[in-house]
């Protein structure tokens, strides 16, 4: 039976999660860009501000403030609800995923929960940034943490990942 084009495009992008190149694709673009981005500032620019200072730590300081004000005002206006709404959602998605053994909720559980420990990071990072770690060495020292802080939550998420997406694929002999 061929089913044309929707069978070739099903076919090529397997929607099995974890014996999927794609999903781990996703996972280290993920997590790579997250530990990239610290409060929506490339962390290069941190180095850059550091080593040169000048012009460079004015711009940092002030996409930092922008960026850091902005993030607060959404979680100071709708904090609450888009806090309901995620915490409905992680439940719904890992109630699928691991009571109804569904794989596809499973990985995405596997990637949105660790970004919510993240979010969560940012919030507190940008709280401490309003709180007067604004300029200079105080500012770089808060980045530099969030970042190591990041990187340490997507190391243990992407072990944990490994382990479950393994131990999936051997326990349902998907291969």
């Amino acid at each position: 039976m061929d089913l044309g084009w929707y069978g070739t495009v099903f076919e090529v992008i397997d929607m099995r999660s974890f014996s999927n190149l794609w999903f781990w694709i996703v996972l280290a673009v993920l997590w790579s860009s997250v530990s990239h981005w610290v409060l929506g500032v490339p962390f290069d620019m941190v180095a850059r501000a550091r080593r040169d200072g000048g012009q460079a730590e004015q711009d940092l300081e002030d996409l930092v403030r922008i960026n850091s004000n902005r993030l607060l005002f959404i979680v100071d206006e709708s904090g609450l609800f888009l806090s309901g709404l995620v915490a409905a959602f992680l439940t719904c998605v890992c109630l699928l995923g691991f009571v109804y053994n569904v794989e596809t909720a499973q990985a995405l559980f596997l990637l949105t929960f660790p970004m919510t420990l993240v979010a969560l990071l940012t919030v507190y990072t940008s709280r401490r940034v309003q709180a007067g770690e604004n300029a200079g060495e105080p500012l770089w020292r808060r980045l530099r943490n969030h970042r190591l802080a990041t990187q340490v939550i997507g190391m243990i998420s992407i072990f944990v990942t490994a382990l479950w997406g393994m131990f999936y694929n051997l326990s349902t002999g998907i291969l």
